[in-house]
């Protein structure tokens, strides 16, 4: 059994089109916030997950790096993941795993850090940090459409250190955690199973960032293939309904996590927690 805390490291703006893909407005509005620009807020919450013997992140944020080059996103509140971990009572080099669901910025900027010869580090030197070979390929050779989005600063010094585990499949990582791939918002992304007191949690990253996304035709334009995103989409959700899961969402400002629906031949965000 693992407990869960909620780290909230920040936020980002991202524009309501993009998030919602082909969704008009008038009908996205209502069931997320944004701002007279469009714009709507966007949380990067990560996850502690925490046993006798494990302190594992999932996901890390944004970080500190890149907050310039970033601007676009209007990055606010940011929070440093040690004071995160500190006020939780742990330190950075008590996690024994990290788990980042995919490369892009706002997900693993966190994953390193400067030191105070300004050298980029993993920020934790004891962990295991695992990422799916999919991505690590992905960021390596990236298409168009995620080239500026994947910083190489967030995963070479741990490819470097010896710290990087790729994985090719789903892999049961401890007893009671375990990682999944699902294709769609990008390649090989990794969703999280987490074994609770109160039922298996998932952190399903951009798969559903929102709980406005559990629609399945509800996709976002960063995704990279929409048609895939929606299979993986149901594949998730059916057994998160029928197996009474908790998802945590990694990007919804407001709802950090629900129970699913069923609703006809789609699905719902319900028994808000």
């Amino acid at each position: 059994m693992f407990d869960i805390h909620i780290i909230e490291s920040g936020y980002i703006m991202a524009d309501g089109g993009a998030m919602f893909g082909a969704i008009p407005k008038r009908a996205w509005q209502r069931k997320y916030p944004s701002d007279e620009e469009n714009l709507c807020p966007l949380s990067m919450r990560c996850v502690l997950v925490v046993s006798k013997s494990k302190k594992i992140l999932i996901d890390t944020g944004m970080g500190d790096k890149h907050v310039e080059k970033m601007s676009y996103y209007r990055p606010h509140n940011l929070v440093d993941i040690n004071t995160a971990l500190e006020e939780l009572g742990f330190t950075a080099s008590e996690i024994t795993d990290v788990v980042l669901t995919h490369l892009h910025f706002d997900h693993c900027g966190y994953a390193t850090r400067k030191n105070i010869d300004n050298q980029i580090i993993p920020s934790f030197p004891n962990a295991k940090y695992w990422l799916s070979r999919k991505q690590w390929e992905t960021a390596m050779h990236p298409s168009r459409l995620e080239a500026d989005s994947i910083l190489l600063e967030n995963i070479l010094p741990i490819k470097e250190s010896g710290q990087l585990n790729l994985l090719d499949t789903d892999s049961f990582l401890y007893d009671g955690f375990s990682l999944r791939l699902f294709d769609g918002h990008t390649a090989g992304q990794l969703v999280a199973y987490i074994n609770t007191e109160d039922g298996i949690q998932t952190f399903p990253g951009d798969l559903i960032p929102t709980a406005a996304h559990v629609s399945l035709e509800w996709i976002s334009a960063y995704d990279i293939s929409a048609i895939t995103s929606v299979k993986e989409k149901l594949r998730f959700l059916a057994e998160a309904e029928k197996e009474n899961y908790t998802i945590i969402y990694c990007h919804d400002a407001t709802t950090p996590k629900s129970r699913i629906k069923r609703l006809n031949d789609n699905f719902k965000a319900s028994f808000i927690i």
